[in-house]
């Protein structure tokens, strides 16, 4: 059921993190996978060389989601380095700018606002008259915790995800009716390479684990099962949900 053989799959954001956790968990269930990055080149090879040690195929695109011209590069130079359209689209980059109320800039707001949503919203544009001439698709979002519980110095980037989490149901609707499922994984508080300096603070680190049901942290390896399952024929009926994956922090 969850067997993802000649399947071509484009990971957002996957040279590190939750992209480079999921971007190796789909080869493992035999897709092919396009590693995308923006500024760490060395980190994406390295996951691109683990895939195809898997002996899956893979590829590597560069892009930088805050230029308007990106994403349709990404998806193009991604079909043709594994030699096909994408049926499996996850975009899992985003821009988080931490900053509280008084010290919000139109700048910052709007780098995380054309990266996070008009990125989001061209990758899916891009990706869906394939889909639709295939009659499948599966389009999954990365989302956030902080779609229930947004931190209060990450105003902008928690207010997009929930915009975001809407525009995939919204699209849920739209593109059921020609084999396309729409979903989002929400993650909690996940220990990458971006949060790694703030939970080894060790009071802050209690502070987080005790908003958390499950009483632990999370890895980017919790992600993969998830996204793996939506991306598989074990979904083909499940389209317009938001599945978290926090522990249960967002209960708290």
């Amino acid at each position: 059921m969850f067997d993802l053989t000649g399947r071509r799959a484009l990971v957002t954001g996957s040279s590190r993190g939750i992209g480079r956790d999921i971007a190796i968990g789909l080869a493992s269930q035999g897709a092919d996978v396009c590693i995308h990055y923006a500024g760490a080149a060395e980190d994406a090879e390295t996951v691109a060389a683990k895939i195809k040690a898997t002996g899956r195929h893979s590829c590597i695109v560069q892009g930088d989601l805050t230029n308007i011209d990106a994403p349709r590069a990404i998806v193009t130079d991604a079909a043709d380095g594994l030699g096909g359209s994408i049926d499996l689209l996850v975009v899992n980059a985003a821009i988080q700018i931490p900053q509280p109320l008084e010290e919000i800039d139109a700048e910052t707001a709007r780098r995380q606002f054309d990266a996070n949503v008009l990125g989001t919203l061209a990758l899916i544009q891009t990706v869906v008259p394939d889909m639709q001439r295939e009659g499948f698709g599966r389009i999954i979002h990365i989302g956030s915790v902080q779609q229930w519980r947004p931190h209060p110095n990450m105003l902008v980037y928690a207010g997009l995800k929930s915009g975001i989490e809407n525009m995939m149901r919204n699209l849920a609707v739209r593109l059921a009716p020609q084999g396309i499922t729409v979903n989002s994984v929400s993650p909690g508080a996940i220990e990458t390479e971006r949060n790694r300096v703030a939970l080894s603070d060790a009071p802050y680190r209690a502070n987080v684990e005790g908003k958390i049901p499950a009483g632990r942290i999370g890895s980017p390896k919790d992600c993969v099962g998830a996204v793996v399952m939506l991306c598989s024929d074990a979904a083909d009926y499940v389209t317009g949900v938001d599945v978290p994956v926090d522990g249960g922090m967002r209960l708290g």
